[in-house]
């Protein structure tokens, strides 16, 4: 569980005939008042039944962590293959609430759903399902509506992504880039296939390249966007364009197989997200992150079975087993592992910032204390959250510290965007 920063506006609208209250707490999880009155069942073990909901399914790398998760969770708890429904390819629109209610109606009283597009229909679920936990992955919402049994989570994969930089950036250290190395100290380009141009995905390419750069200061960076979580052809098409305009390494926040398969066929070395792809790119294949979920379905229901408060906003870490670094590929530089292992043990014990504010700037100057971020979402996006504290080493951009879904979405200088 993260540590919550204790700071509360109350918005209270008052109208008779309103039938959802907008009682809502930024600190929101666990110790704002419902914003009605919900009584949930402390559940018996044998009395539990998951409900799990799929953007799309094990052929999309992203909703294989998660089924592969449940599974792991199913396993660690001690339930039954019939206490656990998955429902795959579920698009981000009404037929997640009929999910969600076909769920229900099959006796799911822990239902758990894997896109950020799925939240408002999960949202409508929970209101009209008083007596079921709703458990839903990327969201923003869960602090702010109070539902009282609907709730967010995510991880502090910023991290692992960390990580998987510092990964690559010893890769092209052997490659000879970097000061003294055999390409006459030229900075190197690396390239980033991303699905959209959002918060969760510039916080995960912004934290891979400062993990790049902690290694090689000069490297630079260029990001593509398919428009799309999962399109295995335009994922495929996008590797190839960064590697065509020069860029040496590739890394990716995307679904598919497409861009380790680009990279494989042209010899480039690949970083990749949620599962490893060795399989497929044994040669290229260096290595990845990805957000176990196991720990977080185990939690709720502990917590379910215990009768006790859910969190509304849930962080995993390293720590607690959430976020996890993949195998390493057999080409990965010598003195990884070790390196890594140093890196780990400072992110454990809070001696290092992945966004302190002295490793990056924007438009070429430093963040100050007084920058905001967009953490109560609007329609507008409207930053309106202090987000720069005090770190391990000086003033750092907190991510993950005010609620659990990302919101750093600034563009770092290094980094260019190719836009359409």
């Amino acid at each position: 569980m993260k540590k919550r920063i204790l700071s509360i506006v109350l918005i209270v609208a008052l109208v008779a005939s309103l039938t959802i209250g907008l009682a809502i707490g930024l600190t929101g999880c666990d110790d704002t008042p419902a914003a009605r009155e919900v009584k949930l069942a402390k559940l018996d073990k044998t009395a539990v039944k998951i409900g799990l909901i799929c953007l799309h399914d094990e052929n999309s790398t992203y909703d294989k962590n998660f089924i592969d998760a449940m599974e792991t969770a199913r396993q660690n708890l001690g339930l039954t293959e019939s206490q656990v429904v998955i429902k795959k390819n579920i698009p981000e629109g009404p037929a997640c609430y009929d999910a969600a209610s076909e769920l229900v109606g099959l006796g799911c009283n822990i239902i758990f759903a894997d896109s950020f597009g799925h939240e408002d229909y999960i949202m409508q679920a929970a209101w009209e399902f008083p007596t079921v936990r709703f458990c839903h992955a990327t969201g923003t919402k869960a602090r702010t509506a109070n539902y009282g049994n609907f709730y967010n989570a995510f991880a502090s994969i910023y991290e692992g992504r960390y990580l998987a930089g510092v990964i690559a950036g010893l890769k092209l250290q052997d490659m000879g880039y970097g000061e003294g190395g055999s390409k006459n100290n030229a900075a190197p380009k690396v390239g980033y296939v991303g699905a959209f141009p959002y918060a969760e995905v510039k916080s995960g390419y912004t934290s891979w390249f400062l993990g790049v750069r902690s290694i090689i200061p000069g490297a630079t960076m260029e990001v593509t966007f398919t428009n799309s979580w999962l399109d295995e052809t335009a994922e495929k098409n996008a590797a190839n364009a960064l590697i065509d305009r020069g860029c040496v390494l590739i890394s990716q926040h995307a679904d598919s197989w497409g861009a380790p398969t680009a990279c494989e066929e042209k010899n480039i070395p690949n970083i990749t997200y949620n599962i490893s792809t060795s399989s497929k790119a044994p040669e290229t294949y260096l290595g990845g992150s990805r957000i176990n979920w196991a720990p977080y379905y185990e939690y709720v229901v502990n917590q379910a079975i215990a009768g006790a408060p859910i969190a509304y906003d849930y962080v995993g870490t390293l720590k607690t087993g959430s976020v996890e670094l993949l195998p390493l590929g057999k080409n990965v530089a010598e003195g990884t592992q070790a390196k890594l292992d140093e890196i780990i043990e400072k992110l454990k014990n809070g001696t290092l910032d992945i966004f302190d504010l002295d490793s990056f700037t924007v438009k070429g100057a430093k963040l100050t204390e007084l920058q905001l971020a967009d953490v109560v979402t609007d329609d507008a996006f409207t930053p309106d959250t202090l987000v720069v504290e005090n770190g391990a080493d000086g003033l750092a951009f907190k991510e993950s510290s005010k609620r659990s879904a990302p919101y750093f979405d600034l563009d770092i200088d290094g980094i260019t965007l190719l836009m359409d």
